[in-house]
């Protein structure tokens, strides 16, 4: 027992007489059979890509098993074998045991994607945010050389720059920083290309924050129109003046942290993904496992 009282997990693996604590170990290798020894505590302390049994009883409605056929099994089990690979970046082959077969992981992962099961998750999450500020930014994500495909790249949202495959990840956070919606395009194309989709959730007398990048007189438009104000820096070569404020602009640091968060998982970090979707899930899964920031 460690000197706070908590229980220690250890992994004894298969060939080796040594017991190493488990943060010793690196994860994601399947050639050698391990087995988890659990040291004499109060209980066992739960893994960092593994749910509490509050997030289990918030998601767990959201699950919807089969309708025909054999019912699946512990979908709990499976959930945390996803997250898993959302946060390791390992490949689905590389799944430990203890989650079960990865095939199971992965089918139901792409059968709850098939079904919009992660979209009512983020629609859930998102029906709670608050509205008085909404912030927009984007994110380039390098696509890894198995997740390429030989035709139909720019179906699927991959778009070849000076860097070679990019997708870029366009999110809409609150005044949280919790997100509200995303949206994905090719690497090269412009970030202000879905603002009107990202902002579908504008209410009026809301404020919008966003870097020079989004300064448009169609986004400063739209937001009008909603009843909303744009907060966002003038480009150099503006002419008309605008009204700006830098101190409620210092607040826009949220959505940038926001993306950092999420890619502390490294299947949204790179993109290993063929499919659009199956990526846009692990995105909606990254923003579940984010923790909330820290507000001053």
């Amino acid at each position: 027992m460690s000197a706070r009282g908590h229980s220690r997990r250890f992994w004894h693996v298969g060939g080796m007489s040594a017991i190493r604590p488990i943060s010793d170990l690196q994860f994601g290798v399947t050639n050698t059979k391990i087995d988890m020894i659990q040291a004499p505590g109060p209980g066992p302390r739960i893994m960092r890509y593994e749910l509490t049994d509050y997030e289990w009883t918030a998601i767990r409605p959201f699950l919807s098993n089969k309708p025909r056929g054999v019912p699946g099994g512990d979908d709990r089990r499976v959930l945390n074998g996803i997250f898993w690979v959302l946060r390791s970046g390992a490949p689905w082959r590389d799944l430990p045991e203890n989650f079960g077969p990865y095939t199971t992981c992965y089918n139901r992962f792409v059968r709850w994607r098939m079904a919009g099961i992660w979209v009512s998750i983020m629609e859930a999450l998102a029906e709670t945010h608050d509205g008085s500020v909404q912030m927009i930014d984007a994110s380039i994500v390098r696509v890894h050389q198995h997740g390429g495909c030989a035709g139909g790249a720019e179906t699927r949202l991959m778009g070849r720059s000076r860097g070679g495959l990019m997708t870029k990840i366009h999110a809409c956070v609150d005044t949280n920083g919790m997100p509200v919606r995303f949206e994905l395009t090719t690497g090269e194309a412009h970030e202000n290309r879905l603002v009107t989709e990202l902002l579908s959730d504008l209410k009026s007398g809301a404020m919008l924050l966003a870097d020079r990048g989004y300064d448009a007189d169609r986004i400063r438009a739209f937001a009008g129109d909603r009843g909303a104000w744009a907060n966002i820096p003038p480009k150099r070569n503006r002419r008309d003046p605008i009204c700006f404020s830098p101190y409620l602009y210092r607040a826009r640091n949220l959505v940038e942290r926001f993306f950092n968060r999420i890619k502390q998982c490294r299947r949204v970090a790179t993109r290993y993904d063929k499919l659009a979707a199956n990526y846009l899930a692990f995105i909606i899964g990254g923003a579940l496992m984010s923790p909330r920031p820290r507000l001053k």
